[in-house]
């Protein structure tokens, strides 16, 4: 399996797995040592609607899982601006005895 894979997990691939799992790779970990024709899967364990409920290391025999179907990607709307500007509320008046700021500027402080 390669990184993005789906497979499905069974007693085929190991023993310990009486129930099937779906399980989408992350990774091979080839650092660490096994026996021959076993692996070290890092991954996600998927739920029935393929979304991931557990990070997992499963040690399994390739040769025992299933390959299924790649995941599309959700469909997304694309990043869109506002077709109008955000509205924003009107400036406060300015208070008793000083001359209004325009529009955008900063009001000075009193002291």
């Amino acid at each position: 399996p390669s990184p993005g894979d789906v497979v499905l997990v069974t007693r085929a691939a190991s023993v310990q797995f009486t129930r099937p799992m779906m399980f989408r790779v992350i990774r091979v970990i080839e650092e660490w040592v096994t026996y021959h024709d076993w692996v070290w899967l890092h991954g996600y364990s998927l739920d029935e609607r393929g979304d991931a409920v557990a990070k997992r290391d499963l040690f399994v025999r390739p040769a025992g899982l299933q390959m299924m179907r790649r995941p599309q990607p959700s469909p997304r709307s694309p990043n869109q601006r506002p077709s109008r500007p955000a509205r924003r509320p009107p400036p406060a008046p300015a208070p008793a005895g000083q001359p209004p700021v325009p529009a955008g500027q900063p009001r000075p402080l009193r002291r």
